[in-house]
């Protein structure tokens, strides 16, 4: 049974395990939803609706991730695992909840990195083949991702301080891609001594793994330039060096042109 549910949590080309993730993403990107809407003004009744769906996706998250735990091998090595820290941090609302730490809230924005569990699904998806699409894919969603995470920790921990220029999701998105640009233009700044420390961390980020980012998704292009179509008879690999005379992935010989 544990190896049954192992399979199918990571597995998607099965019907089963295809399913049962497309079904954990769907709900991952349920909840941002949720998220961002609930920075705008809505009704009581709607707010409400929101609070029950959300913890319903907590519950389902909370269940995947005991499945996942009690399903491993090794526990140790699957709790300090990256993607398992993903999980436990996405979580945390549900598990500190009953304790009313209002500032536990925050932990929710982190919700969007357990889509990099599911990147070969989503790869899968969208179709993604080529090495240059899949590269500049990876870049764009953790750009996004980041910028995603640090404009909702910004709203939340300085929407208090702020009236009128800082009332919703969309302002604290642009606040976050302005500063990490670092253009600057000053008609949002920290209040709090918590967003002033985020900011040097948005600015950090944007000075230095913007610029790493680019220059890897260059790296991809120029080692594209030198690859050819050459088909492999043998294993139907058709992208190699433009002086290869044997298959990179099985070794056999290729034809000269």
């Amino acid at each position: 049974m544990k190896e049954k549910v192992a399979y199918y949590l990571d597995d998607i080309e099965t019907p089963i395990g295809l399913t049962a993730n497309l079904v954990i993403l769907g709900l991952i990107l349920l909840s941002l939803v949720i998220f961002v809407t609930e920075t705008y003004p809505i009704g009581d009744s709607l707010a409400q609706i929101l609070h029950l769906v959300d913890l319903g996706i907590l519950v389902i998250f909370t269940i995947e991730y005991s499945c996942r735990f009690w399903s491993s091998e090794n526990k140790a090595r699957f709790f300090f695992s990256g993607f398992s820290l993903i999980d436990l941090i996405a979580i945390f609302p549900l598990v500190f909840g009953v304790m009313d730490i209002r500032f536990i809230r925050i932990f929710r924005w982190f919700r969007l990195l357990r889509i990099i569990r599911f990147w070969r699904l989503e790869t899968k998806i969208l179709g993604i083949e080529t090495e240059d699409a899949l590269a500049f894919a990876k870049i764009f969603l953790t750009l996004f991702s980041l910028i995603f995470i640090y404009a909702g920790l910004i709203f939340q921990v300085e929407s208090p301080f702020h009236q009128g220029n800082l009332n919703n999701f969309f302002d604290a998105f642009y606040f976050v891609v302005v500063t990490m640009t670092t253009v600057g233009y000053g008609d949002v700044t920290p209040l709090s001594e918590a967003g002033k420390a985020m900011t040097l961390m948005m600015i950090s980020t944007g000075v230095l793994f913007i610029p790493w980012q680019l220059r890897e998704l260059v790296g991809q292009f120029q080692k594209n330039t030198n690859v050819v179509q050459k088909q492999c008879r043998n294993c139907n690999l058709s992208r190699h060096d433009i002086d290869a005379n044997f298959c990179k992935q099985c070794g056999a010989s290729l034809e000269v042109n």
